[in-house]
């Protein structure tokens, strides 16, 4: 781009830009950093997506609404769809941040929460398939936060109770960097852990495609096995049940709004303490967690010992840059 269709733009124009669209947290990462520190088990790097407008990262953050935070039942439908709700106004913000910046003579794209690669699909509906950037770990890079015991963002204002996008562009301004804060307590805390509905989080990692069941419970994964099911049916009449069933109608909701697809179960992002709107608006509802079991609590203990122990796991080394510091200590 020639600099003289360009106008100067400063870092907290943009984030004020992006607080006026609707954003609640905003933050700016370097796309070099990003670059230089892949986050792991993701395939591609800001220069992957565009080799011209990477140099910058803004990360746009929407919180969910509390009133469907404090139903505790994962699988609940009034949650799918106020969260989908939440994610098309995030989409909003950031495609109004792309206009405002290309006005200004800057280039963007929008790294949604959302997109996957579709060329890395391989036939198995099962496979965990991962967003074209860790949108959770550029927001660490923007210093809106540090990651948690099941690799989540957790944020000083809201916890892990926020949906990401980003948009990517060759604007020039400062960037935030990593806010050396470390807002998890890890398997001391453990709620995440306690509340999971499939038993997904490990010792600073997260099952993934066990996940995924969760995350989108009438996603891809389970219209096919649905299908299969039909298909398999060799009773006419069974196979019509299947047809009609409550399953196959809230796939087909789903499908319409995705609700349910996009959006699914975030009982760890709900229980978690951490965040000024967890006292305020959420603790009398959801301190206890019926999901919790003594085979839980005694995982969680032998985490405790080990890290009591310094013995840290290959996961929690290979997250170490996104996760913060120790109070009083050294870098973990």
């Amino acid at each position: 781009m020639v600099a003289v269709f360009r106008e100067p733009v400063s870092a907290e124009e943009i984030k004020q830009q992006a607080r006026d669209f609707g954003a609640d947290l905003v933050g700016i990462a370097d796309g070099a950093a990003l670059d230089e520190n892949p986050a792991p088990g993701f395939a591609n790097r800001p220069s992957d997506i565009t080799e011209h407008d990477n140099g910058r990262i803004i990360v746009l953050a929407k919180h969910y609404g509390s009133g469907t935070t404090r139903i505790a039942r994962w699988d609940e439908r009034h949650k799918y769809y106020n969260d989908e709700l939440t994610l098309t106004m995030l989409e909003e913000a950031s495609l109004n941040l792309v206009y405002w910046l290309e006005d200004k003579g800057y280039p963007a794209i929008i790294v949604p929460p959302t997109h996957t690669d579709p060329w890395a699909y391989q036939n198995d509906p099962d496979e965990h398939l991962t967003t074209l950037l860790s949108l959770n770990h550029a927001a660490v890079e923007a210093g809106l936060g540090s990651l948690g015991l099941n690799l989540q963002l957790l944020t000083p204002e809201f916890g892990p109770r926020v949906m990401l996008s980003a948009v990517m562009s060759s604007v020039d301004c400062e960037v935030d960097g990593i806010v050396p804060d470390r807002l998890c307590r890890g398997p001391e805390c453990g709620r995440c852990l306690s509340a999971c509905p499939g038993d997904v989080v490990g010792h600073w990692e997260r099952d993934w495609p066990a996940c995924d069941r969760y995350r989108s419970p009438h996603g891809f994964a389970q219209l096919t096995d649905h299908l299969q099911n039909i298909f398999d049916e060799p009773d006419s009449g069974r196979k019509l049940e299947l047809l009609r069933s409550e399953h196959s109608f809230n796939l087909w909701q789903s499908i319409l709004r995705g609700a349910g697809v996009i959006t699914g179960c975030r009982r760890c992002q709900d229980v978690c303490p951490v965040g000024e709107d967890y006292a305020r608006f959420l603790q009398d509802a959801l301190e206890e967690i019926p999901e919790d079991t003594p085979e839980k609590a005694t995982r969680l203990a032998a985490m405790c010992r080990a890290e009591a122990a310094g013995d840290m796991p290959p996961a929690h080394d290979a997250q170490r840059r996104w996760l913060g510091l120790k109070a009083g200590g050294p870098a973990e």
